[in-house]
């Protein structure tokens, strides 16, 4: 019997097309937003930065009252970020965010308006308010995420870091015609940097978590480590918005070689947190310590080398990276060392200790230069940001340590 054959059905091949490559994944909303507040909130307070001490030498300050000034904001900072930790519990984070740029604003309006002391010192208490609600606000923010803490604000350091690179070169450019002119450009960045925050997730308040740990805050391994990293980053600022540009001032620079040459220093701090970001857990004491090395040390070098434009520019690039490593692992390891419904108030208390380092620097400055010259007193202030780094050791024990229940991310 003969079976019937079934036709052969080919089938048709059609030619491969090549592989797509995938697109990246484009940032959500938060991200955008976050990074947009910061790069326009820093570029206004890097304008501050620079346009305030200029303009206090051209009101007629002296360098010890150029000193006494700026330390007001840091202690109205300081004050501010004590209590901010209570106050997450009540207001969310972007609620922080969104009054800072528009505080700034008011402060650089009132001094553009008038340098007169009572204004002034308005200003510069009206600063340290915005300083502590931004970068409470926006830390706390990111880190609230998932993922490494460190890669977290390692990102928001970078966005804020570019518009601190700005900053200063525009109030040195502004500056030429006046600071005063420069300061009412400021109050336009500023109050724009309040757009974004409204953009931002709608994160609730902190809550106390049950079984709080014992003991104050600034006590606990790692929030101690990362509140040692923020006295030298925040001593570090704090003489970078006072006697840094009134040391290259006197040295025989200009309003815009000034502008350029904080400009270096904050490029450095933004390079110093790209770094930090991409370093491991085990690395990060060891980055303690050099950076915290490279943060003093070089800063005791600018004062002699601040009359050549070439070498005070090194000198601040790597007083800077040191610094930039600093700010973004301080906060990092006391947000990793406790409860996650604890981390606003580790970043608040580890924030306090680096305004109180951005007082107790210009102020101390200020002292010495009553009997020194600026360069000798930038040279003492250098080697004492240096002294944290005797901390690394504490700082390898902890990070060695088994993690904390709802911590080490870093």
């Amino acid at each position: 019997m003969l079976t019937e054959r079934r036709p052969v059905r080919r089938r048709l091949r059609l030619p491969r097309l090549p592989r797509l490559p995938r697109l990246p994944r484009l940032p959500g909303r938060d991200t955008v937003a976050s990074a947009g507040g910061a790069v326009v909130f820093s570029c206004a307070l890097g304008l501050s930065s620079v346009a305030l001490p200029l303009l206090a030498l051209d009101a007629g300050y002296g360098s010890v009252g150029v000193g006494v000034l700026t330390a007001v904001s840091a202690v109205s900072q300081m004050a501010t970020r004590l209590g901010l930790g209570v106050v997450m519990r009540v207001l969310p984070d972007w609620t922080l965010v969104a009054v800072a740029g528009a505080v700034l604003a008011v402060s650089n309006l009132v001094v553009a308006v008038s340098a007169a002391l009572v204004p002034f010192v308005a200003a510069q208490l009206l600063q340290g308010v915005a300083r502590a609600c931004f970068w409470t606000g926006s830390q706390t923010h990111v880190v609230r995420g998932a993922g490494s803490s460190v890669r977290a604000l390692a990102t928001v350091n970078f966005t804020s870091g570019a518009g601190l690179l700005v900053g200063p070169v525009l109030a040195g450019l502004l500056s030429e015609r006046s600071p005063a002119y420069a300061l009412a450009v400021c109050t336009a960045i500023a109050a724009g940097a309040v757009v974004p925050a409204l953009f931002l997730d709608r994160l609730p308040p902190f809550r106390r978590p049950d079984g709080r740990a014992p003991g104050r805050m600034w006590r606990r391994p790692g929030v101690s480590a990362g509140c040692w990293a923020g006295v030298s980053a925040g001593a570090w600022r704090g003489l970078l918005g006072s006697y840094i540009p009134v040391m290259l001032v006197r040295a025989g620079n200009g309003a815009a070689v000034v502008g350029a040459l904080v400009a270096v220093a904050n490029a450095s701090s933004l390079a110093g947190s790209v770094v930090i970001g991409r370093t491991g857990r085990a690395a990060l004491a060891r980055a303690f310590a050099l950076g915290t090395l490279a943060t003093g040390g070089a800063l005791a070098l600018l004062g002699p080398l601040g009359g050549s434009p070439v070498a005070a520019g090194l000198a601040l690039g790597v007083s800077g990276l040191g610094a930039g490593a600093l700010q973004t692992l301080g906060p990092a390891i006391a947000s990793d060392a406790v409860h996650p419904e604890e981390r606003g108030e580790a970043i608040a208390t580890a924030g306090t200790f680096r305004a109180a380092a951005l007082f107790t620097a210009p102020f101390g400055a200020a002292g010495l230069v009553a009997v020194l010259p600026v360069s000798a007193a930038l040279m003492i202030a250098g080697a004492a940001i240096a002294v944290p780094a005797l901390a690394a050791g504490r700082l390898r024990a902890h990070l060695n340590a088994p993690p904390a229940e709802g911590a080490g991310r870093a």
